[in-house]
């Protein structure tokens, strides 16, 4: 019983560490879209915490369009699917207890 509430609540920790990151990953995008002051530090948060992932990404596929950059789209699909997968096989291992 304690270790199906164990897992439950840690399914439930990695849901929203991977929702905050998507919000970030939406703030990006958002923000690309205007010309932000690259001092501001929470342009250089978002930056920061982004940049590594959309980085790899972009190397290994690009995707810059007409001048968009559809990098951030990627993330945000492998996101939900790795999170859906994550979740869920938690979710059911803690029920099998």
């Amino acid at each position: 019983m304690i270790l199906r509430e164990l897992i439950l609540a840690i399914a439930g920790l990695i849901d929203l560490a991977f929702s905050i990151y998507v919000f970030i990953l939406v703030a990006r995008a958002l923000i690309s879209w205007v010309n932000p002051d690259p001092y501001n530090p929470i342009v250089r948060f978002l930056h920061s915490a982004t940049d590594p992932v959309l980085y790899r990404i972009q190397k290994m596929i690009p995707l810059n369009y007409g001048g968009i950059d559809f990098s951030p789209l990627v993330l945000l699909l492998a996101l939900s699917f790795v999170q859906r997968i994550v979740v869920v096989m938690l979710r059911s291992l803690a029920y099998s207890f």
